[in-house]
């Protein structure tokens, strides 16, 4: 057998594996289903993301420049093609497992087929699979939320948080949903927390270090939906110095000695309740 299908049908093994272990946890009582609930947030989601994206793609790479014996990069991008390609035949695989799995969900109404109806089927299914490749970019993202940000906590005081209640999945649970469009609900679920996480820290830096409104009015209209404060605090581009360092005195330190972006709920509650009355 060659080395290119080696890994590729290993990958293949090890993902069906996985997903395998994952439908059986829940099914082993009280203990399982917390195993199962535990591994659906952040800490130990990060570790089942791991498995099945970036890990086979690492394996594969080392894999290939192994048994393939090149001394170029080629060994290791053959290898890396052969996990890509073994992660999609897994995924397909446990698509059509799980539908067959559960007949008459696979029968009602589909998030895939509504649009399939909507744009067709070849442009829906290259559009979902397109968006694949930016896997590896949000896992890049989450690792730095892990290294990069953590240190920021204690060096300037900038608010912890806690990850699980961004990062996790829970789609699983809606009902009806299986096969095709729950497998890309969990995608759109895990990158939808890790990115909305990644934006939250953003705030905190972005205020922290340099509360000045951009030059172009429409670049501020366009960030200040994930940046209030444009419109909440930072001073106008035509402004100076002073104002910059007035608005630092006035917003640092924050409440508990956290310093937050100006509009973070900490800055507008005391325990839970309003600081300014209704």
């Amino acid at each position: 057998m060659s080395p290119f299908l080696i890994v590729m049908l290993v990958t293949l093994g090890a993902m069906l594996l996985g997903a395998a272990v994952l439908h059986v946890v829940p099914r082993l009582g009280s203990p399982g289903r917390s195993l199962s609930e535990a591994l659906c947030r952040a800490p130990l989601l990060d570790l089942v993301i791991t498995w099945f994206t970036v890990a086979p793609m690492i394996a594969g790479s080392i894999a290939g420049a192994s048994l393939l014996g090149q001394t170029t990069p080629i060994g290791a991008l053959m290898g890396l093609l052969a996990a890509v390609l073994g992660q999609v035949a897994a995924v397909m695989a446990w698509t059509v497992l799980h539908e067959l799995a559960n007949p008459q969900a696979r029968r009602g109404p589909r998030i895939v087929h509504t649009l399939n109806r909507k744009v067709g089927r070849v442009r829906n299914h290259a559009a979902v699979w397109w968006t694949a490749w930016a896997v590896p970019v949000f896992w890049v993202v989450r690792v730095a939320q892990y290294f990069i940000y953590p240190p920021l906590t204690w060096l300037i005081r900038l608010p912890r948080y806690r990850s699980r209640e961004w990062v996790n999945v829970s789609r699983h649970k809606f009902r009806g949903l299986v096969g095709h469009d729950l497998i890309w609900c969990l995608y759109c679920d895990w990158m939808t927390g890790v990115w909305s996480l990644g934006a939250e820290m953003l705030r905190n830096v972005e205020s922290f270090w340099c509360p000045i409104r951009f030059d172009s009015a429409k670049k501020c209209e366009n960030c200040r939906v994930d940046y209030p404060d444009i419109a909440g605090g930072w001073v106008f581009a035509d402004a100076d110095m002073h104002a910059v360092a007035r608005v630092l005195d006035e917003k640092y330190p924050g409440p508990g000695g956290d310093n937050s972006w100006f509009g973070h709920p900490a800055r507008l509650t005391v325990e839970g309740q309003d600081r300014v009355a209704p």
